[in-house]
């Protein structure tokens, strides 16, 4: 089931994420929606807080990005009660977007290297290590799970510019390909 991502502006995506246990009801069925509707809005990764949920869990898959980094190809997985025990490195930009702030890209700055702890889908712990582009979208993704957004890495001059934009997103006032929670919306607006 697709489900719909929750717009700029919507407080739950300014909370920490809880952990979760494996008996958390309908996990299974909840990582193929999020799967089914990170597909559907044509992103490469989605957190639980961007579909309502204040949990940590994340999926990616980053084979969109095979042509230009041939190390994502089948680059898919889930991130369950993810924590990052480090991030190295000189800075390096890139162009970043999210499914929560439709029609805004910036070029972010972040660390190219990262260390992570995470449970997969069958509950089985991970210590592993990702760099490049990898180590961007889970940066992104984990960013939700602590209330953090793209838009929080930018310079103020940058935000203050989109200011009126992500008001804009906030409201509603703006066309989507996919469905959308927007917290500010005025009933009756279509």
């Amino acid at each position: 089931m697709i489900l719909p991502i929750t717009a700029y502006g919507h407080p739950i995506l300014r909370k920490v994420a809880v952990d979760i246990d494996k008996d958390y009801p309908g996990l299974d069925h909840l990582i193929e929606d999020m799967f089914e509707t990170m597909y559907a809005s044509s992103g490469v990764g989605l957190a639980a807080p961007q579909i309502n949920r204040s949990i940590r869990l994340i999926v990616i898959d980053a084979s969109p990005f095979e042509d230009e980094y041939p190390e994502t190809k089948d680059f898919k997985r889930v991130f369950i009660n993810a924590k990052m025990m480090d991030e190295n490195g000189e800075e390096w930009p890139f162009n970043e977007g999210c499914l929560s702030i439709p029609d805004i890209r910036e070029e972010v700055q972040r660390k190219p290297k990262i260390r992570i702890t995470y449970y997969d889908e069958n509950w089985e712990f991970h210590d592993e290590v990702y760099d490049s582009v990898m180590a961007r979208i889970l940066q992104h993704e984990y960013d939700h799970l602590e209330g953090v957004l793209f838009v929080d890495k930018i310079n103020s001059i940058r935000k203050m510019l989109l200011k009126r934009k992500l008001q804009d997103i906030s409201k509603g006032n703006i066309n989507v390909e996919y469905k959308m929670i927007f917290p500010n919306k005025k009933k009756g607006r279509k």
